[in-house]
């Protein structure tokens, strides 16, 4: 009976996605709320990169690790925000099946990579402070390049296999899609298919790929409160605890928000409360975590006023050869 139904069923071949109906004045003012903060998130994730590049003094497993993390936080943004500024101003909210299929691919992937390199963050923060001595040894370049590489071989591949499965199902009518970006339960609402078997691999990946990590990167904290709450001195604690309270933030405003979204029940009247949190690990999560590593890490601030007065001496040497 169900089959017959599906079958009876119109085939869409695009979604509509609604993101946020307002007024057109009101499109406007989030056009350019959203533009600076991609611009700024822009800018502050590549800073970071170019800096860890450039600057010997940043050479370290943690900057290593810190650049990736931009790295991913440029793709992140760029996948939801430039498709999110578009239907803002252009007011085309239509986004073909595959065209949608494509960007949650990217940004669960990328989800998925961010999870693995968060791990792998705290990690690299538990060797430094649990086992100080052995941290050379231990975290070698090739191995933290091994680490890195995984991380991102693991989201990709991942979400892969969920793609295979959701490129062959069908979606009928409605086509709406109350979001601002394509996302695995609104798809999956959407399905006239059987979708257990897809739903099964989604659920394998999700626990392999975010929750370990997630349960690994809790492990990891534990163990380092516990060493720093064993070390005597008072100054001994807060040395040691300002070399992972960057990270410790991001990781709990990224998860924190991450849970939240997730937990909040799919229910119409909860809908826009959904989005409101989503933009928080989507859009806003992007944007402060190169302002966190920057204005609460001595080095990486040290680094900037190194590159910016080199790049000031250069600017003001133009005029004098020019003379």
């Amino acid at each position: 009976m169900a089959i017959t139904e599906w079958k009876n069923q119109t085939i869409i071949t695009e979604f509509i996605l609604l993101g946020f109906e307002t007024s057109p004045r009101f499109q406007i003012l989030l056009f350019l709320v959203f533009l600076s903060t991609y611009i700024i998130t822009m800018a502050g994730n590549t800073l970071l990169v170019v800096l860890v590049v450039v600057d010997r003094h940043l050479h370290k497993p943690m900057y290593y690790f810190l650049g990736n993390l931009s790295c991913l936080e440029i793709f992140y943004s760029s996948t939801i925000l430039l498709r999110m500024l578009a239907s803002l101003i252009t007011g085309e909210k239509r986004l073909s099946v595959n065209g949608c299929i494509a960007q949650f691919y990217f940004i669960a992937s990328l989800v998925t990579t961010e999870c693995c390199l968060l791990s792998v963050m705290s990690y690299d923060r538990y060797i430094a402070i649990c086992k100080p001595l052995n941290y050379t040894v231990l975290m070698l370049d090739g191995f933290c390049c091994q680490l890195a590489s995984l991380s991102w071989l693991s989201g990709f591949l991942a979400i892969a296999v969920v793609i295979v499965l959701l490129m062959q199902i069908n979606f009928c009518g409605p086509n709406e899609i109350d979001t601002y970006f394509c996302d695995f339960g609104p798809l999956l609402s959407l399905s006239c298919s059987d979708i257990i078997l897809l739903k099964i691999v989604a659920f394998i990946c999700s626990f392999t790929f975010s929750l370990i990590p997630f349960l690994l990167t809790l492990i990891s904290y534990l163990y380092i409160v516990t060493t720093v709450l064993k070390i005597p001195s008072t100054a001994g604690k807060q040395k040691a605890f300002s070399t992972c309270s960057s990270h410790l933030i991001v990781v709990t405003l990224y998860y924190g928000t991450l849970i939240v979204v997730y937990m909040i029940p799919d229910t119409p009247s909860l809908n826009y409360t959904n989005k409101i949190f989503s933009l928080f690990y989507t859009v806003l999560t992007p944007l402060i975590n190169p302002l966190i590593y920057s204005f609460r890490n001595k080095e990486v601030k040290e680094s900037m006023q190194r590159l910016f007065g080199k790049c000031f001496s250069l600017v003001g040497s133009v005029p004098s050869k020019l003379s």
